[in-house]
């Protein structure tokens, strides 16, 4: 098996691997957001999935942003705008874009989704959807990436209401409100909506939006505002003549999940 065997590259700086076995939805995103607060000189590096743009970006630079939302792909700025204690890149290629972690003197790294690579010396933490796909099959039958033995082979398993939390809420909440959303999954969200909303719009997952788009939304249902996600708002914000309501999330972690990530950065030095 190519994971067991594959040579693993010490990039001489502790790495840790938030990913998933399933196709969105699990929280990665957040998680990472709230674990990555706890730390000093941090960088987060990622693909930077449906970006403008190509090779390895330095992003963000400890909380300031340096490029816009349509150079680093939407998961990318969601981290920027979140995390000031952090640098964010974006890189097809994970090494090139750990190495310019360390040029710019980050002590820790954090890979978004780089559990399939088993190639870089890491501890990987696997998300564990909750509740978990009913067909334990791999795409395209099912919502496995990867086999959900692969669990195995990971260092540290979460689930949420198990070993993590996360809580909702409504900024500027108006009367007339419109779920717009791109992400995946957006059935997720069911639990933390109003029941006076008005409806929902969903669009594919990292959809940017246009300004006319939501305008003609916010007209076909007389709303006051549309209600978004954090992740949908670095795409929309830009429109300043938008009504928004935003659902932010905020993650809490268990302290034994915690204890085990400080142990590895203890062995580490």
């Amino acid at each position: 098996m190519k994971r067991v065997i594959a040579k693993k590259v010490d990039t001489k700086i502790p790495v840790i691997s938030i990913g998933n076995l399933t196709v969105g939805g699990s929280g990665k995103t957040p998680f990472l957001i709230s674990l990555a607060s706890d730390y000093k000189e941090v960088a987060i590096v990622l693909r930077g999935y449906k970006r403008e743009s190509k090779g390895t970006i330095l992003i963000s630079k400890l909380g300031k942003i340096l490029q816009d939302v349509r150079i680093s792909g939407d998961e990318a700025m969601l981290y920027a705008k979140n995390l000031s204690n952090a640098s964010v890149i974006v890189s097809e290629d994970r090494l090139d874009g750990i190495q310019l972690a360390k040029e710019i003197g980050a002590k820790l790294v954090f890979l978004d989704d780089g559990f399939s690579k088993a190639h870089i010396k890491k501890l990987d933490i696997l998300l564990r959807p909750n509740p978990e796909p009913k067909l334990p099959f791999c795409l395209p039958s099912g919502a496995y990436r990867e086999p959900s033995f692969m669990y195995r082979y990971c260092d540290v398993v979460v689930k949420e209401d198990e070993d993590f939390t996360r809580e909702v809420k409504i900024e500027n909440q108006t009367k007339r409100m419109v779920l717009v959303t791109a992400i995946s999954k957006p059935s997720r969200l069911d639990s933390y909506l109003p029941d006076a909303l008005l409806a929902k719009e969903v669009f594919p997952d990292h959809h940017s939006f246009t300004k006319e788009e939501l305008e003609s939304i916010l007209e076909k249902y007389a709303a006051t505002s549309l209600l978004v996600t954090t992740k949908d708002l670095v795409k929309i914000e830009q429109f300043k003549e938008i009504p928004l309501s935003v659902l932010t999330l905020h993650v809490s972690i268990k302290a034994d999940i915690k204890n085990k990530i400080n142990t590895f950065l203890a062995d580490f030095r």
